[in-house]
């Protein structure tokens, strides 16, 4: 799994020069480079199939899975409910690690462009209350959606909406949104399934 681009939304204070952000920047990498299709390639290659149409396409749960495994075994917790204050409670967070009091999550993105940004939107609101002191949102460039679920969010359909969320005035804090994307496709691999079964991409 490559990395294309990171974008920086938020870069404030002094936690982006910090050890602990240098520590959990090499966990998320980590957990993005280890994934691998088929299982234990050493790389990570798609079907060569569009998802546009039922049933045709790579499935994109089973991907994010095989980096909260990763990032597990590194001692983030998964699926934590995050209250950031807002009037509907929005569902719990990726995974998450603390800081200091506070916590970084990650959240891989499985949804649509409306569920990237709310995504962004909740870590940049537990960001402006100092209920987060980071977050990270990872999506596939718009080359790897076109072999992925219909309609997944991508980073360039989010990218118009980048230069809002960096007018934010925030103290404290790092938002960066990241663009992954597979090294190649082939005819000769099977499809990722859809859904949660499956084997472990990992």
């Amino acid at each position: 799994m490559k990395i294309i681009e990171t974008e920086l939304i938020i870069n404030a204070g002094g936690f982006p020069q910090s050890k602990e952000w240098q520590n959990i920047h090499r966990d998320i990498l980590n957990a993005i480079h280890s994934i691998e299709w088929p299982p234990g390639s050493g790389s990570f290659t798609l079907y060569d199939e569009s998802g546009k149409k039922r049933g045709q396409g790579n499935g994109v749960k089973p991907i994010k899975e095989a980096c909260m495994k990763k990032l597990q075994s590194s001692g983030w917790r998964l699926e934590t409910p995050v209250d950031v204050a807002t009037v509907r409670r929005p569902g719990p967070m990726d995974a998450t690690i603390e800081v200091n009091g506070r916590l970084f999550c990650v959240e891989w993105e499985t949804g649509n462009i409306s569920s990237s940004h709310r995504a962004v939107n909740k870590m940049a609101l537990g960001i402006l209350k100092d209920i987060l002191i980071g977050g990270v949102l990872i999506l596939p460039t718009r080359k790897m959606y076109n072999y992925l679920t219909d309609r997944i969010g991508n980073f360039l359909e989010l990218s118009p909406y980048f230069p809002l969320w960096k007018s934010l005035q925030v103290d404290e804090g790092l938002l960066a949104i990241i663009a992954i994307e597979h090294d190649g496709v082939s005819k000769d691999v099977e499809r990722i399934p859809k859904g949660t079964d499956g084997r472990a991409i990992i």
